[in-house]
């Protein structure tokens, strides 16, 4: 911090599956336009534990204060990726998982009412070199992914993103969080009331279990990209918060 006027956060923000940083296009002009500086990096959507390093190391060389932002599961990723940085004031969730210790994505998703994704997901057999051997990948079925992923999106767009959609592994929903940092890092949950792919009633249990301060927004998985004003309201105040701690 700089004498008596404290550094205004960077904001990192950490894409889920089946999309890419792009996801976050509205949101981050939002933020700009704010005067904040915002980072969005490839989420590799590999490995849990290996994709929370990278983004880790990223935030560590930050020398600022950061206010780490998931969607999906990228929020799996953000809680690990802050254990080891110091300069992490908060985290934000949206339509994210906020894992606890011990438990996966797919603990998670087999403890609620299964969403249409259930149904419209199917996985390819690809090498993958960092794990030594192949893994599956995931994908949303095209034809499905408009309606799944982001039915409050023109479907022209819808359209799309699922050509452009990058795939995550099996092995990523599988793999194991550590003690998660929502437990001592002051927490935001934007909770999607319409999505089709994380159940809402899920993400109402982890906004509560991390005691995060809630914003219900009416909005599809996509909701970044559908409702990006309070998304980034939620930011900035997560942020305006992180500056004065």
């Amino acid at each position: 911090m700089h004498g008596s006027s404290p550094l205004r956060p960077t904001i990192v923000l950490v894409h889920g599956a089946f999309t890419d940083a792009s996801s976050w296009a509205a949101v981050i002009r939002l933020l700009q336009a704010a005067g904040l500086t915002v980072r969005a990096p490839a989420n590799p959507l590999r490995c849990l534990a290996q994709d929370a390093e990278y983004i880790g190391s990223m935030v560590r060389a930050i020398d600022a204060p950061v206010v780490l932002v998931g969607h999906d599961y990228g929020g799996s990723v953000i809680t690990q990726a802050a254990a080891d940085a110091d300069n992490v004031v908060a985290l934000c969730f949206v339509a994210a998982f906020g894992l606890d210790a011990g438990e996966c994505v797919l603990d998670v998703m087999n403890r609620f009412a299964p969403t249409p994704v259930a149904d419209a997901t199917f996985t390819a057999a690809v090498p993958t070199r960092m794990s030594g051997g192949s893994d599956s990948e995931l994908y949303i079925r095209r034809e499905r992914f408009p309606q799944v992923y982001a039915a409050d999106l023109p479907p022209s767009l819808g359209e799309v993103l699922s050509v452009a959609q990058r795939p995550i592994t099996c092995n990523a929903l599988t793999g194991r969080s550590g003690a998660p940092v929502w437990a001592s890092k002051p927490s935001w949950y934007a909770i999607a009331t319409a999505d089709r792919i994380l159940n809402p009633a899920a993400q109402r249990f982890m906004a509560q279990r991390m005691a995060a301060t809630e914003h219900v927004l009416d909005g599809s998985h996509a909701v970044a990209l559908s409702q990006p004003d309070a998304v980034a309201a939620m930011i900035r105040e997560a942020a305006e918060q992180g500056r004065r701690t």
